[in-house]
């Protein structure tokens, strides 16, 4: 069999290349030159005889050849990143970075208390964050581009471990001067043709919200999508519309009014990780954080 001398850098630029389809977006990802990552590509390309990307459309996309060649390499360079995290973990007992995924309606109540006493803990340690969805975190966590994601802790997949941090109630925030605002709670059926400020796409309770008004057929107008808590809660105060939000990040409300629902909606919140992958030393060190420092 031919053998095919390849760079283990070569390939991470090919994946980064296919998974933004755009040189210059994989560059700035991978702090190198445009420059370096075509060459690398060309001598891929040049080593396997085909061609990996193809360069006559707009987008920059796989060709049937790129699909399958970078279908069969991404187990392998996983299991090669976690060979050289857990060697670099012998050298260096007391350095690593951890990347977390956090939603921002999370973040904002839960994780900067963690953050903050983590790294007095552990000042030489890095975290890198990434700001999203619990669904896309999930799909993250499950592609192997997180080491930890603290989501809402339902219909979990098989590919993910997780434990429990705290648990929230879902509420709606209702306008002070909205005929709403005088109940006690609120049902689905409320929401009918009601203003609905809501999450981008890639939130949990986005997503569950969703398919329960399209099962009984409510149809609230919605009139913005934002993951800018502060703006949302800001916006209902000024009576733009309603916001189903946790119950966490709604404890300073002033001018607006809080309600739960007549079937209260309560989800626990925690941390999760991939399931049979190798955890760092710095990953490990922020997981029994977190198991010491619960918040109920």
């Amino acid at each position: 069999m031919k053998k095919i001398p390849m760079e283990l850098r070569h390939l991470e630029y090919f994946r980064m290349a296919a998974k933004l389809k755009n040189l210059t977006r994989a560059a700035g990802e991978l702090a190198v030159s445009q420059p370096n990552i075509t060459v690398a590509i060309q001598k891929l390309e040049t080593s396997l005889g085909v061609r990996l990307f193809d360069r006559s459309q707009k987008q920059f996309l796989l060709t049937p050849e790129g699909e399958i060649f970078l279908r069969r390499i991404e187990p392998a360079m996983e299991i090669l990143h976690d060979a050289l995290r857990e060697v670099d973990d012998c050298k260096n007992l007391d350095r690593g970075n951890i990347r977390i995924g956090i939603p921002p309606m999370i973040g904002a109540y839960l994780f900067s208390r963690i953050c903050s006493d983590f790294q007095k803990l552990y000042p030489r340690l890095t975290i890198s964050l990434n700001e999203e969805g619990s669904m896309a975190i999930r799909e993250n966590l499950e592609a192997g581009e997180l080491d930890f994601g603290i989501i809402i802790l339902s219909d979990i997949p098989a590919a993910l471990n997780t434990f429990p941090m705290c648990s929230s109630e879902l509420v709606t925030c209702v306008p002070s001067d909205s005929p709403l605002a005088a109940r006690q709670s609120l049902r689905l059926s409320d929401f009918d043709g009601q203003n609905l400020l809501v999450m981008k796409h890639g939130s949990f309770i986005r997503r569950m919200l969703s398919d329960r008004f399209a099962a009984e057929n409510i149809k609230p107008d919605i009139v913005l999508e934002s993951n800018q808590i502060e703006l949302i809660k800001h916006l209902v105060e000024n009576g733009i519309g309603l916001a189903c939000l946790l119950d966490c990040v709604t404890k300073d409300a002033r001018n607006y009014r809080v309600l739960p629902f007549e079937n209260p909606k309560r989800f626990d919140v925690g941390l999760a990780w991939k399931r049979d992958r190798y955890i760092s030393k710095a990953a490990a060190a922020f997981m029994d954080f977190c198991k010491d420092a619960l918040i109920e």
